[in-house]
């Protein structure tokens, strides 16, 4: 009768065991900023856009040539010219700022459309394959080393019903 009740004791210990074992999830990390950049349509991705930015600055250096040019031509000229003559100077070096500032900024949205257009679907494609390397060994959470990198990967169960169901909403 002991020996019975030490192996019933045993079993039960034994069941609750292997059920808590099998409660655990399994929780892996990457650093995603690391894996993006050894992925080669990363460097190719970055180097377009290094290209399209030096012809941005080249442009622009360009224009911010030719306006200080022009404004040292028309300080040098201003005492030979007449006032209005000086004021329309004036105003036209006013204007050819103002395009320059709004040649910086449509360059600036250029460039981050471009990045977003470049590096999604890389993005994506790391993504997956995070996805497919957690499943195929069993994570079913896969957080970002990186400090507030997130989640990457959620198989595990959502508590936001049964939360909401506890709270009364």
């Amino acid at each position: 009768m002991k020996h019975l009740k030490k192996i019933a004791v045993a079993l039960v210990l034994f069941v609750a065991a292997t059920g808590f074992v099998n409660a655990q999830s399994k929780v892996a990390h990457i650093d995603v900023t690391q894996l993006l950049s050894a992925m080669p349509e990363m460097k190719t991705a970055e180097a377009e856009l290094k290209k399209l930015s030096e012809t941005y600055n080249a442009d622009i250096e360009s224009s911010m040539t030719e306006f200080q040019n022009k404004a040292t031509l028309y300080q040098n000229e201003a005492p030979s010219k007449s006032k209005e003559e000086n004021e329309k100077r004036a105003i036209e070096l006013q204007g050819v700022q103002k395009n320059i500032g709004e040649a910086q900024q449509a360059a600036q949205r250029e460039l981050q459309k471009k990045q977003g257009e470049l590096f999604a679907p890389i993005s994506d494609k790391a993504k997956a394959a995070i996805e497919k390397v957690a499943a195929a060994q069993g994570y079913e959470y896969v957080i970002d080393a990186q400090a507030g990198g997130g989640l990457i990967v959620a198989k595990g169960k959502d508590l936001l019903a049964d939360v909401k169901k506890e709270l009364g909403i």
